[in-house]
């Protein structure tokens, strides 16, 4: 099946005009067997092959773009099943480092003027931008990964994502509290933001749940600068110090960055781990990463993406805020690797726990 000619011009147009992403090997699933069908669909270059007459797909990543082992990979695993599935097309953009917000509206600008008519914005640094430009392009449909309106009055053909990342940082927490010798374990932040509180918040109260005498010791990468999501130096130093300080567990939530996580936990040695986060990050780790990553929070931006594409393939488009949580699978953990497998049974505990509201976990610090 063929595109409409008008879309195959200007696609092919617009990814010049706003740059292809590097591919690179990714995932975003849930249990094992559903992240190595993202980590395979998500190293081909779908965008460029895709040649549907499903919906036609603008994917406008975050700082760090494809190929993060992270949120931008996961969304882009979402968009790879719609491509499979719903028979999309698609085309990407990426931010760069300290752009301005201006450079974010005119990228999703090029991809409505392209014939987009489903456009994500991963990321919350796109809430402002797609708030912005959803207006002025009231027959495309919009959303935005951990999304928001800044006054709480969402645009009409806009859909905001949010994830309980806090229960799924929960979750990575009992396994940290559990598996630390030491009695000491880190987190490291990439941006000292309140959505990234969360995550460590969520931490935080986990392993305090198994054992509050555990020391956690927090870093983050940036104050505010974004350019904390694409640091991987920057996050090894920041695990180097907490590892040299005594922890032998480091769960990060950063990004781009989580690969200096990784090898800040390799160079530490064995008995000492890292936990990654949004996506199943031992399916893309290196070979001698793979060792030292005990789980990974799961924040399941692909499910959030492919269902929105799908709700606008069906002609009733989600709006307004959607959130995933344990409840309805959004986030979880991952156990690949088999690290965790004598735990489990404690880890699922207190996920039931958290989705009958025995436990209710914080958001904040």
């Amino acid at each position: 099946m063929r595109r409409t000619t008008t879309f195959a011009a200007l696609l092919s147009v617009s990814v010049l005009a706003l740059g292809a992403c590097s591919s690179s090997d990714s995932d975003g699933g849930d249990k094992a067997s559903d992240n190595t069908s993202a980590s395979a669909s998500a190293s081909a270059d779908v965008c460029k092959d895709a040649d549907g007459d499903g919906p036609k797909i603008g994917l406008a990543y975050d700082v760090g773009g494809r190929g993060d082992q992270s949120f931008n990979d996961s969304a882009y695993a979402g968009v790879a099943k719609a491509v499979d599935e719903l028979d999309a097309t698609c085309l990407e953009g990426e931010a760069q480092d300290a752009e301005p917000e201006s450079a974010r509206e005119d990228r999703l600008r090029q991809m409505a003027d392209a014939g987009a008519n489903a456009v994500v914005g991963v990321g919350f640094a796109y809430s402002d931008a797609i708030n912005a430009v959803a207006p002025d392009y009231p027959d495309v449909n919009f959303g935005v990964v951990d999304g928001f309106d800044p006054d709480d009055k969402p645009n009409d053909n806009v859909a905001y994502f949010s994830f309980a990342a806090n229960e799924a940082s929960f979750l990575v927490g009992v396994a940290a509290a559990e598996k630390t010798a030491s009695k000491q374990v880190g987190f490291v932040g990439g941006v000292h933001n309140d959505l990234i509180k969360g995550f460590e918040a969520g931490f935080t109260a986990g392993v305090k749940a198994v054992d509050p005498s555990i020391k956690v010791d927090v870093a983050y990468i940036e104050e505010s600068d974004l350019s904390g999501f694409n640091d991987p130096a920057g996050g090894k130093t920041a695990a180097a110090g907490e590892f040299d300080k005594g922890a032998d567990v480091v769960y990060h939530a950063s990004g781009a960055s989580g690969s200096g996580i990784f090898d800040a936990a390799v160079e530490a040695g064995d008995g000492n781990w890292a936990i990654g986060v949004d996506s199943d990050q031992y399916l893309t780790a290196t070979a001698d990463q793979q060792p030292h990553i005990l789980t990974s929070a799961l924040k399941r931006v692909d499910v959030a993406t492919f269902d929105f594409i799908k709700s606008v393939a069906d002609g009733s488009p989600k709006t307004s805020y959607v959130t995933y949580d344990l409840k309805n699978d959004g986030v979880g953990y991952s156990t690949s690797g088999g690290f965790v497998d004598d735990i489990k049974a404690d880890i699922d505990g207190y996920a039931d726990k958290i989705k009958s509201g025995e436990i209710k976990v914080p958001t904040a610090p």
